[in-house]
């Protein structure tokens, strides 16, 4: 039975410094942290989805493994990307509108941004 997202994961290079960034970038909250020897955290990322966040990940390892990609939901996506970029994120593809070619058309505002750990973050506005 499903019951939507729980939470996605992510490996990081520091672990404080990712907790910093998603909370300053996307306005996510700490709910909890855990562990000494290999420390690990959630944050609420806002409709019931958590971010869950694992030290330890090796700074040569390949960051397209850490996921594909996460996509933000906002209702701002410039003000979202600028918030981003300021708070350490490194650019992709600035915002744009875009139609995705479904029935119906879906047409969103949407820009990418890398996060401290090289994984791609999508940035997403329905319209």
């Amino acid at each position: 039975m499903k019951n939507g997202l729980h939470h996605v994961a992510l490996s990081a290079v520091n672990l404080d410094q990712t907790v910093d960034f998603y909370q300053k970038a996307f306005g996510f909250t700490l709910l909890r942290r855990w562990g000494e020897e290999k420390p690990a955290a959630m944050l609420d990322m806002g409709g019931d989805a958590i971010l869950e966040i694992f030290s330890g990940a090796d700074e040569g390892e390949e960051s397209g493994s850490r996921w594909l990609h996460i996509a933000v939901k906002t209702d701002d996506t410039d003000g979202c990307y600028e918030a981003a970029l300021a708070a350490g994120a490194a650019e992709e593809t600035p915002p744009k509108d875009i139609v995705i070619p479904t029935e119906p058309a879906f047409p969103a505002r949407i820009a990418f941004v890398r996060g401290l750990n090289g994984e791609l973050i999508e940035i997403f506005c329905e319209k």
